[in-house]
């Protein structure tokens, strides 16, 4: 089953994904006003049968980011072979992961556009799976890691290129312009490990493949990335863990393509679904 947030007459709501539409769980559930809260409370169980047999409630709506009201986003850096050689810096693979963080704001719902602000045109893609986590955890062993997922989805980790040499080590500022990436367009509960190890990622823009990858080749994998992290902080239900992106970026061509007004970009992950969104100017 998968579970969004989206909204209908400016009205906030989420629900379980049907062919035909949206099935409204938020009304039924008042001791959970968001999805990350019934999902911290363990509950998406509780959601999934309530949502058996329940009729279509909206079918013209809007995608949110699926878990708005998020406070921890954490990005895993250059974690594919591939993605190391483009820097073309003579480097070996890292021996420790590269994180940094991202906020809510700089993400917007599938459907919607990626915003491409006035102070800069080099706003590229990133397609890439994202974790959240369901159980607390520090110090988690990597055999133990899965137990902490809750749930999957999928991330374009939009990145305004030139932003983030803005200073001498940080990658900050180029990671979290308002509305310059997207996370969606739904979660989907995690249950088994085929869901991240049989992964492929495959990003497309206006149709043409530019990322083509599998998470299995990753330098570092979801249960390394788990371990890592909680060393240095407690994971919490609520967590977002954006696991890495493959070659391909605009940046890396020769001469660099920058998505543009009108672009369409799709981001596929075979066990989760697309996330698709357009680029559209600041107004």
């Amino acid at each position: 089953m998968r579970f969004a947030t989206y909204k209908v007459d400016d009205q906030s709501y989420y629900g379980a994904v049907s062919e035909d539409g949206m099935i409204a769980l938020s009304p039924d559930f008042s001791q959970w006003p968001t999805l990350r809260q019934a999902l911290i409370a363990g509950g998406l169980k509780t959601l999934e049968h309530a949502a058996l047999g329940k009729n279509v409630t909206h079918k013209d709506v809007t995608y949110d980011m699926v878990l708005p009201d998020t406070t921890r986003i954490l990005c895993v850096g250059v974690n594919f072979p591939d993605r190391n050689a483009e820097y073309k810096d003579g480097t070996e693979l890292p021996k420790h992961m590269s994180l940094f963080p991202r906020f809510a704001s700089g993400f917007t719902g599938h459907g919607q556009p990626l915003i491409r602000p006035p102070e800069s045109a080099q706003l590229d893609y990133e397609g890439e799976v994202a974790i959240v986590i369901g159980k607390t955890g520090r110090r988690i062993q990597a055999v133990d890691a899965y137990d902490h997922i809750a749930a999957i989805t999928i991330c374009n980790e939009g990145t305004i290129r030139d932003w983030v040499r803005h200073a001498k080590f940080n990658v900050t500022q180029g990671k979290n312009w308002d509305h310059s990436g997207a996370i969606g367009p739904w979660i989907v509960p995690f249950s088994d490990a085929v869901q991240l190890d049989d992964a492929s990622i495959t990003t497309r823009v206006n149709g043409e493949v530019r990322q083509d990858d599998t998470l299995s080749r990753m330098m570092f994998p979801i249960r390394e990335q788990i371990a890592y992290i909680s060393t240095f902080m407690t994971l919490q239900p609520g967590d977002i863990i954006v696991t890495g992106t493959p070659t391909g970026a605009g940046a890396r061509f020769d001469p660099p393509v920058f998505l543009k007004p009108g672009d369409v970009v799709e981001v596929e992950v075979n066990t989760i679904g697309t996330l698709r969104n357009s680029i559209e100017d600041e107004a």
